[in-house]
């Protein structure tokens, strides 16, 4: 018997067709061609998302956010594992981390930040083969009523309208 209040089905009816894209393989499985990292990086900043570029690493709005703002630090070179970057890799994720807290306090006042790394599909990393950093915003009070009762996260604007606002604010 379930103690969920919401019913034994509470989040058995949310439908997500735009998540199909990912859904390449069971595995999770991305090469070059399917990996959505390397994608954004082939098509322009409104249609990847993208917020800023470097040489060897990129940010990017993650489509399907934890919280309004939920970036992605990716690497350019489609490789899986922190130890397997470069040095220049590695400064560049590091440094855009820096500056993307350092945006999404300017930009919307964010209190505070979730940032990690999930490597490997058994660390739940839903793109494995490319590594990525998350950076989720984090404010006083940004738990509402809707995730405990509607099972849903309510964001207060478009991901497209966000990545304008951080790419227009950006400073290096």
């Amino acid at each position: 018997m379930s103690t969920d209040p919401r019913g034994p089905n509470a989040w058995d009816r949310l439908w997500a067709p735009h998540r199909k894209e990912y859904l390449v393989d069971e595995a999770g499985k991305f090469d070059g061609a399917t990996c959505p990292f390397c994608k954004a990086q082939k098509a322009s900043d409104v249609d990847g998302l993208v917020v800023v570029r470097r040489s060897a690493a990129f940010v990017v709005m993650n489509k399907y956010p934890y919280n309004s703002g939920h970036l992605l630090v990716c690497t350019t070179r489609h490789v899986s594992m922190y130890d397997e970057l470069s040095s220049e890799e590695q400064a560049q994720v590091s440094e855009l981390t820096s500056q993307a807290m350092r945006t999404l306090r300017s930009v919307s006042n964010a209190a505070g930040f979730n940032i990690g790394i999930n490597q490997g599909n058994v660390a739940g990393a839903g793109v494995p083969d490319h590594i990525h950093q998350h950076i989720v915003p984090r404010w006083a009070g940004d738990v509402n009523f809707m995730p405990i009762v509607g099972g849903t996260k309510v964001l207060p604007e478009l991901i497209e309208q966000t990545r304008i606002l951080l790419s227009e604010s950006w400073s290096d």
